[in-house]
Order: C-alpha cells, then sequence, then structure tokens
C-alpha cells in the first residue's frame, strides 16, 4: 500500500503563499526569521542553495530590491519569475564551481532550505539533512563577505551539536529559530549564523 503524504491536502499557510504569489508556504519561515533577525536590507547581495520552487528567492529578492543582487541554485527550475536584478542557474548548488556561484558574491547572505529525500527512515534522513547541511555551511564560510549571515535548514538529530559546533567555527553568534509556520509533523529547524568571522 502506497504511503500517504501527510501534507498533500493544502493547509492555510500553503493556502494564504498562493494568494501572495508565492509557490509554497516556506515563505513564512523566512518571512518569520527575517522580522526577528533582520536578514535583509536594501541593496544586499544573497545567494540561495536549493531554491525551487521559488518562495525563498521571490521574498529575498523583494526584500533586498533593484540595488541589490540574488543568485539562487537548485536541480529543480523555479516555478516563479524573479527580478531582473535577481539570476536563477539550474545545477546541483553543492557541485558547482565556486566561479559559478561566486558570479554575485561575495554574498551579505547564504541561503540553504536544502533538504534530502526522505525515506521515512529518520535516522536516515537526519543523517542525509546533516550532509547538506554541512555541505551548505562549507559555501557560506568560503563565499560569505566578512559580518555576513547563513540560514541553514536541519533535521534533528543526534548531529545537532556537532553542526552548531561547526556553525560556530565561523560565525560570532547562532540562533535556532524553528518557525510557527512549521508543520507540526516536521522536525525541521534553521540554524542561524551571524557575524561571518574572517577565514
Amino acid at each position: 500500500m502506497a504511503r500517504r503524504n501527510p501534507y498533500a491536502k493544502p493547509d492555510g499557510f500553503t493556502r494564504n503563499a498562493k494568494e501572495r504569489g508565492y509557490p509554497a508556504r516556506s515563505v513564512f519561515k523566512l518571512e518569520e526569521m527575517d522580522r526577528r533577525l533582520r536578514l535583509f536590507r536594501s541593496g544586499m547581495r544573497v545567494l540561495d542553495l536549493g531554491a525551487a520552487p521559488g518562495s525563498w528567492s521571490l521574498y529575498a529578492s523583494q526584500r533586498i530590491g533593484p540595488k541589490g543582487r540574488l543568485l539562487a541554485v537548485d536541480l529543480e527550475p523555479l516555478r516563479v519569475a524573479l527580478p531582473a536584478y535577481a539570476t536563477f542557474v539550474q545545477g546541483n548548488a553543492l557541485t558547482l564551481e565556486d566561479g559559478s556561484l561566486s558570479a554575485e558574491g561575495p554574498y551579505q547572505v547564504v541561503l540553504s532550505d536544502m533538504a534530502p529525500r526522505t525515506t521515512g527512515n529518520r535516522l536516515v534522513d537526519q543523517a542525509r539533512s546533516f550532509d547538506l547541511f554541512q555541505r551548505a555551511l562549507a559555501v557560506a564560510a568560503t563565499l560569505a563577505e566578512v559580518g555576513g549571515t547563513f540560514v541553514g535548514k536541519l533535521f534533528m538529530g543526534d548531529d545537532f551539536e556537532t553542526a552548531r559546533t561547526e556553525l560556530r567555527r565561523h560565525f560570532d553568534a547562532d540562533r535556532v529559530v524553528r518557525p510557527e509556520s512549521t508543520r507540526s509533523t516536521s522536525f525541521e529547524v534553521f540554524l542561524v549564523g551571524l557575524g561571518k568571522r574572517p577565514s
């Protein structure tokens, strides 16, 4: 028997996102983190890893405005049109040459909403999420400017403290955020690094 998808039925956040022109409810997670941590301002340069379907890229581009620059990367195409000052590259965000990723850098904000294709095995999914987080953090450590910010998704598990320790190696401060719009069945959190240190 096929396993039921618990996310198949749109909820209020999903409907609200569609009404506002965003392809996914994830926009509210970034919006809340922006409100709490003041992630964006006009003229910033932003790198969005794992950007599809495009809600984070669209929100961030609106916040940084036409004086800013945004580079979005994902294996899948975006479901939204981005403004002229935002660029989308279809490809693996973690295997592209640094030259491709650094096109608009150094970045003041590096975002990663990347998550593995879930297997239903929580330990496997957590391990894969940890790997994605670590690899995205490595990109941020290389391409974020001094004083910059990193936001990365992580599935909670035994590797959480290891991930947080690694984040603290590169950033002056860290925050753990579980946005209100996160589904009650999800075990994801966001680790935010503030104040990128010099390499």
